[in-house]
């Protein structure tokens, strides 16, 4: 049985990457002054941060039917007998659940995974689902295993305001209390899938780096003790509108955690629409080990 492999660009793959991992990926659309956009075809994160910085009106949307629809009849027309498809955390978007509803029509054929997954944890899930369906899984199983691993993760982010977050409400009420009170301060909040709470606050960007880089520690000593290298990744991500800045911090990651496996992407601009310019974040993310199922 072939089983195809498809997700968004809120994972952080570009198409020319998802056609190296032999993978599909469904560019998110977006809206600037009304007019639509499709990351990574019409726009890219760069110029869509560019649009923030000048105050233009942006906004996220989900994909049409059509959008989705057709890029299922596309990849079934090359031979696919099943999709496994992992849009971004139904937490977060509707378009899991709209998704979903549109595989109602494929009789068994289309599987939607919600496994409240988001940038660099929604990555890694591609990943484990394409080796898992080099190993063999059907289209259900797959989808099992990832809805059944989805708390195996954690996701740190700081951003330089919480301005858009609060605009597009993707963080909570205690998030804002957080910070409602005292200026000229930094917020690091993270998720599991839902939500972004609140962790701390910091006085610069900086500050905010170093807090994260010991909250994965404690991570690494608490909750995922005893996982070795193979079971394990860690994922930087950045908003930054200075590519230097987005180097440093992805080198920072690195060197902070020398033993383990460290990948980079961008912040999709969906993503970037709720984070602002200048966000940085960091993740854990328990994987399926290469030697196993």
């Amino acid at each position: 049985m072939k089983i195809a492999i498809m997700t968004d660009t809120n994972g952080g793959i570009s198409k020319a990457e998802a056609e190296s991992l032999g993978v599909f990926c469904l560019p998110m659309p977006v809206l600037i002054d009304g007019k639509d956009y499709y990351e990574d075809v019409s726009i890219s994160v760069e110029e869509y941060i560019e649009a923030l910085l000048s105050k233009k009106s942006v906004s996220t949307s989900m994909p049409s039917p059509m959008d989705v629809t057709d890029e299922w009849e596309r990849i079934f027309s090359l031979g696919y007998d099943e999709i496994v498809y992992i849009p971004m955390s139904s937490g977060l978007s509707g378009s899991c659940a709209a998704a979903t509803g549109f595989a109602e029509d494929y009789e068994g054929r289309v599987h939607v995974v919600d496994n409240k997954r988001i940038s660099i944890a929604q990555r890694t899930s591609v990943l484990d689902a394409k080796y898992l369906a080099g190993r063999g899984k059907s289209g259900r199983e797959i989808k099992e295993i990832l809805e059944r691993n989805a708390s195996d993760y954690i996701v740190y982010l700081a951003v330089d305001t919480l301005e858009y977050f609060m605009k597009t409400g993707r963080a909570t009420s205690a998030a804002a209390a957080l910070v409602s009170n005292v200026l000229s301060v930094k917020p690091i909040l993270k998720t599991t899938g839902d939500k972004f709470e609140p962790v701390t606050i910091a006085r610069s960007i900086k500050k905010c780096e170093e807090k994260m880089l010991d909250a994965m520690r404690l991570n690494l000593d608490t909750r995922f003790k005893g996982l070795s290298g193979d079971e394990i990744v860690l994922g930087a991500a950045t908003s930054c509108i200075n590519k230097k800045d987005a180097d440093k911090w992805f080198n920072a990651v690195k060197d902070a955690f020398p033993g383990f496996n460290v990948f980079y992407v961008p912040l999709s601009c969906s993503i970037t629409t709720h984070t602002g310019p200048d966000a940085r974040g960091m993740g854990i993310m328990r994987i399926i080990k290469r030697s196993e199922v």
